[in-house]
């Protein structure tokens, strides 16, 4: 330090305490860059590991990653990509697994964010996978709000390329929220599909829909609201249980003859309330919670696609000779 007259003057106690003290909140704020610097690359790493298998690991089994931050990673990485091992339309079905399998994402979800661990699970399982992007503009991070209908036709389209292009005469579907339940149940009772299909496996799905008008009611305080809300995502308004869409869906039995049905739902859903709105009462029905299954499971309506207990259901459905059981830690949100 320097006195007033510009000479040197010696460090006082107090001065040279708050120099130390100086150099120590430095050298902290250093450690903590380098370390917020090494989860960076940690995370970065983690999303390449996940979203771009090496090269030598193209004809081995593909990883399969138990959390929804793996979805998050693959949209950072590789947005408007197929799920790893899907859209392979080259692929021809086996004696063993004789029909191709369709993934429908949810409500303002994607193929990308929702099918990066069920995608690989089914390709290394033995499945012809395919998966796409519906009721959302082309290449938009949010897909699935467009009317109900529509992304119908959409869908049905698709199982005949899929169709078309494997040979078959059906396909097995499975479906996430929207995905799983209001959408295939309109292509199965609506739209000729369920000649075209023979299992829908519903994960969380909207069957019967889900409670809406609250939030539609909390919306009609603001002039306008609703119908701002119904506009930017017609498939919400559609989905509540009290919709004219739902009433005209479910005036229909639950099921449609020489479709074989799996639910799978939580105990935890938080949109789909209660939980039981889930299920489908009908002949060739199963309803699985999967608590039952493993009480170490907290997976919420989202962390359902990443929880290895659901996804193992998923492939005791789609093979009813497959009857393994799993559990496993599973989490709100992430999955497990």
């Amino acid at each position: 330090m320097f006195g007033s007259s510009g000479t040197a003057a010696p460090d006082s106690p107090r001065t040279t305490a708050a120099t130390a003290d100086a150099t120590v909140r430095r050298r902290g704020a250093w450690t903590r860059l380098r370390n917020l610097g090494t989860a960076t690359v940690v995370a970065a790493t983690m999303a390449t590991t996940w979203v771009l298998p090496s090269p030598a690991a193209a004809n081995t089994r593909l990883p399969v990653p138990y959390s929804f931050a793996a979805g998050i990673a693959a949209q950072l990485v590789n947005p408007h990509s197929s799920p790893p091992g899907s859209n392979d339309f080259s692929c021809r079905p086996t004696a063993t697994h004789p029909r191709p399998v369709v993934l429908v994402h949810g409500t303002l979800g994607n193929m990308v964010d929702s099918w990066q661990a069920l995608s690989p699970l089914l390709k290394n399982n033995g499945y012809c996978v395919f998966a796409l992007d519906y009721g959302g503009a082309p290449g938009g991070l949010f897909q699935g709000y467009g009317d109900i209908p529509t992304s119908a036709a959409r869908l049905g389209a698709f199982v005949d390329r899929v169709r078309a292009a494997t040979g078959t005469a059906e396909v097995d579907l499975v479906g996430h929220s929207q995905g799983g339940g209001a959408l295939p149940r309109y292509y199965l009772q609506e739209l000729g599909g369920a000649a075209k299909v023979h299992d829908l496996v519903g994960i969380a799905p909207s069957n019967h829909g889900a409670p809406v008008e609250g939030i539609l009611r909390l919306l009609d305080a603001f002039p306008g609201g609703r119908q701002a809300f119904v506009d930017a995502c017609p498939a919400c308004a559609q989905q509540d249980f009290d919709s004219p869409f739902m009433r005209d869906l479910n005036a229909h039995p639950d099921t449609v003859a020489g479709v074989r049905y799996t639910v799978i739902e939580s105990r935890y859903d938080e949109v789909i309330r209660p939980y039981t709105l889930a299920f489908l009462a009908g002949p060739d029905v199963r309803n699985i919670t999967v608590q039952d299954r493993c009480g170490l499971d907290f997976s919420d309506h989202l962390a359902l696609i990443y929880d290895r207990v659901a996804l193992n259901e998923v492939l005791n459905a789609l093979d009813p000779t497959r009857t393994d059981r799993v559990c496993a830690l599973s989490l709100p949100v992430l999955g497990g």
